[in-house]
């Protein structure tokens, strides 16, 4: 089954960010000179993925204005032989095809991705959180597809965390099938202290087949009556079966704070034009505290 169209659920609030994200969203919120969302859609594009459906609310239209044709700034660009930059920003156009549906109500990720099922159908379909990323020289996606294709069931990108933050995350249980590679047995979302001895967390990346929809559609709300993806991936477990995959490469969560700014630090030292003069910074920085 050919993997085709990318879920990016993008309906949040942004509500750890205010009041930066009272009139933005916080998918554009920029690391060094790209929004956020920008990184998730190069992930999804260099993997191969070139359709995009956003899962959008109220207040969002900036992030597809964003992938969307800029006749004036085109020409304004062209104008003043801006020719680079102009190139740039014609490329961000090209990127992707973009489809949107609206989350109307906030009722949880897994009621996010079911809003998508009129678009995606009967499909396989990548689902990407607009504010995980992940740098690493294979893209991430890319590497998760490998596994969909040789196992065909559903995968979940699972990275090991501290076991005192285990709690924090959505934690899979399994049996180790290859190196990195496990056949889920058991999944608990934000587990209370000792719980699960797993530290396999759950990162914003899935390969979903389509009849993780029939799941969602069986799955009841939850705490603050949202639709938890996590219960519904238990329910495709035990119907299918279900992997996770420890991923190749470093995640941050730029939908906190700190997270935000260590994304931003990492992609500032290995920026080609400003990382040289950056980390010369951070060496004045720390010569200067310590």
């Amino acid at each position: 089954m050919k993997v085709k169209k990318a879920v990016i659920p993008v309906a949040g609030l942004g509500t750890r960010f205010l009041p930066a994200t009272k009139a933005i969203p916080k998918e554009m919120l920029t690391i060094v000179d790209r929004p956020t969302i920008q990184y998730i859609v190069e992930e999804v594009v260099a993997s191969g993925v070139k359709e995009v459906v956003l899962v959008t609310a109220s207040g969002k239209s900036a992030i597809e204005n964003h992938f969307d044709y800029s006749f004036e700034l085109e020409t304004f660009l062209a104008q003043k032989g801006k020719i680079d930059l102009l190139r740039e920003v014609r490329n961000i156009s090209r990127l992707i095809d973009v489809v949107s549906v609206r989350q109307k109500e906030p009722l949880g990720l897994g009621h996010a991705v079911l809003v998508s099922e009129s678009v995606v159908g009967d499909n396989p379909f990548v689902v990407v959180l607009g504010d995980d990323l992940v740098v690493s020289e294979v893209p991430c996606v890319f590497q998760m597809l490998k596994v969909f294709e040789e196992y065909e069931e559903s995968v979940v990108a699972v990275q090991r965390v501290p076991q005192e933050e285990a709690h924090q995350y959505g934690i899979v249980e399994g049996e180790e099938v290859a190196p990195g590679i496990w056949k889920v047995t058991r999944l608990v979302e934000k587990p209370v202290r000792g719980a699960t001895s797993s530290n396999l967390a759950i990162i914003g990346r899935y390969i979903l087949r389509p009849e993780i929809y029939s799941s969602l559609h069986r799955t009841l709300p939850g705490v603050g009556g949202e639709i938890q993806l996590t219960d519904a991936l238990d329910i495709l477990r035990r119907d299918r079966g279900l992997y996770a995959y420890e991923f190749q490469g470093s995640r941050y969560d730029a939908g906190d704070k700190f997270g935000y700014l260590q994304a931003t630090v990492n992609f500032a030292m290995e920026h080609q034009e400003l990382g040289g003069r950056f980390r010369e910074y951070l060496r004045e920085i720390v010569r200067k505290f310590d």
